[in-house]
């Protein structure tokens, strides 16, 4: 399936992005993702086969990424929040499940700290 956006309020929800208007590489990079550009498409993948759904948690002015939070097929959640952004992924929390619960018909975990696919 393609990548779904979503309005969480004072925060949005977007794939994963790196090309010639934005990359998420830099934010990636500070969340200790050791390959960036191979993360984002490993993430890109796992949309397009529904078996995990990650989406970045952005500030809705300027798209940058703040937090990070992933679906898998089997319902595991989980993220990690930029420094000072623990809002954004508290924020992102319920919507995500919400809309990955639905489209991948599964009972959706706890939050647990950690990049998504990893």
């Amino acid at each position: 399936m393609e990548a779904v956006e979503i309005n969480a309020g004072a925060w949005y929800l977007r794939a994963l992005r790196h090309d010639e208007r934005l990359s998420d590489v830099p934010a990636l990079e500070l969340l200790g993702v050791g390959d960036p550009v191979e993360y984002i498409r490993a993430a890109d993948a796992a949309w397009a086969d529904e078996s995990r759904l990650t989406w970045a948690v952005c500030v809705p002015t300027t798209g940058e990424l703040a937090a990070l939070i992933g679906v898998d097929a089997a319902g595991s959640v989980a993220g990690l929040a930029r420094d000072g952004y623990d809002a954004a992924l508290a924020a992102a929390v319920d919507p995500a499940t919400r809309c990955a619960s639905a489209l991948l018909d599964v009972e959706v975990a706890a939050l647990r700290s950690g990049l998504p696919g990893r």
